[in-house]
């Protein structure tokens, strides 16, 4: 059982009425993890569970099944949370697609869990190779509001990129006493290239 799974399953326990239960659908990466999360933990839950890719026998060459997202949700459906979308490279494309079907323009919500937004943010994905996946920064990305965040930098000059909704962006660092105390904080997201080469050497 991983680590994420459990911490999405205390969150909507902690948030999600029991009368809201029923019109909220959690999203896995694959088919497969929601019939492992229903043995585990979402068992007895009345929470909605489904899956963003299923996967076929060219998965290993990069091709998943096409599951489109407008055949998943239901009209009764209200809240919309999307488990760690970052394994696949196709993961996250499929949450955009969720989001103009589904949310867009209506009153449904959707939460990305653990999302891993670093990575293509940073070009981790080379736009050469994956351009719709590094249209995401300019198109989806600027969409989403960041309600918890934690990033850690090692090394001589380490340190913690910290935000918590509706806080501003904190730049932290370690003191001995094993408390932080705040170098730089601002109104929106910098860069981990500008924290780590601007504000932490400078601190």
């Amino acid at each position: 059982m991983t680590d994420s799974m459990l911490l999405i399953r205390q969150f909507c326990d902690r948030l999600v009425s029991p009368q809201k239960a029923s019109r909220t659908r959690i999203f896995f990466p694959e088919a497969n993890e929601v019939t492992f999360a229903r043995e585990t933990a979402f068992g007895g839950s009345s929470l909605r569970l489904d899956y963003l890719t299923k996967p076929s026998f060219f998965e290993d060459f990069g091709f998943t099944e096409k599951i489109r997202m407008s055949d998943r949700v239901k009209p009764e459906d209200e809240l919309f949370l999307v488990g760690y979308p970052y394994f696949n490279v196709n993961e996250m494309l499929v949450v955009e697609e969720l989001y103009k079907e589904a949310v867009a323009d209506t009153n449904r919500q959707l939460i990305i869990f653990n999302g891993e937004l670093d990575r293509i943010r940073s070009g981790y994905y080379p736009p050469f190779f994956y351009p719709k996946l590094a249209s995401l920064s300019k198109t989806f990305f600027p969409l989403m509001e960041t309600v918890y965040y934690i990033h850690n930098f090692k090394g001589r000059n380490g340190g913690v990129l910290f935000r918590c909704y509706p806080g501003p962006w904190k730049v932290l660092r370690k003191a001995r006493n094993s408390s932080y105390v705040c170098l730089h904080q601002q109104q929106t997201m910098p860069s981990l290239k500008e924290v780590a080469l601007d504000i932490l050497p400078a601190a």
